[in-house]
């Protein structure tokens, strides 16, 4: 299930970043590194300005409390476009689908939130776990908006019925 974080869930969030070269990827260059839980808390809401958005964990559904298993955002990008962004999954639950999970979730609720008719993303073109995931959820790369290092990806509002 989505919630809302909490002080707490960026205590445990600050411990899945190692360092400055992991921050820059998961948040990119305006959110600096290091940080402490509290200064986290202030970038990733400041960052981007969110408008029209907001800021989720990903949570056990049988205990809302437990730390967050994962992290992500999103924001109106332009006028019927919402944008997904900082979407990391606790190193601990790394590997047993709950990207999957956390990212229809997140897309639904932003579209949701937003009436968005389309959804967008970035990722590292070395990415190979997250392309494969985003392409498996009806994500088409956008050469014309990406780089030689990231790849700018747009869905339909609609994700596919898995």
């Amino acid at each position: 299930m989505l919630r809302l974080p909490g002080h707490s869930d960026y205590e445990t969030i600050a411990t899945w970043i190692a360092d400055a070269a992991s921050c820059a990827r998961w948040a990119g260059p305006k959110l600096r590194y290091p940080f402490s839980p509290v200064e986290l808390q202030t970038m990733l809401s400041s960052v981007n300005g969110l408008a029209g958005g907001a800021s989720y964990c990903l949570a056990d559904a049988s205990d809302a409390c437990a730390s967050p298993l994962g992290f992500g955002q999103h924001w109106v990008a332009t006028p019927g476009a919402v944008h997904l962004g900082r979407i990391i999954i606790s190193p601990l639950a790394r590997g047993k689908g709950l990207g999957r999970t956390f990212c229809t979730l997140l897309m639904a609720q932003a579209i949701q939130a937003t009436n968005a008719a389309t959804v967008s993303l970035r990722v590292y073109r070395d990415n190979a776990p997250a392309l494969a995931l985003y392409a498996s959820l009806g994500f088409v790369a956008e050469e014309a908006d990406s780089s030689d290092e990231i790849l700018f990806m747009r869905a339909d509002a609609a994700p596919p019925i898995d």
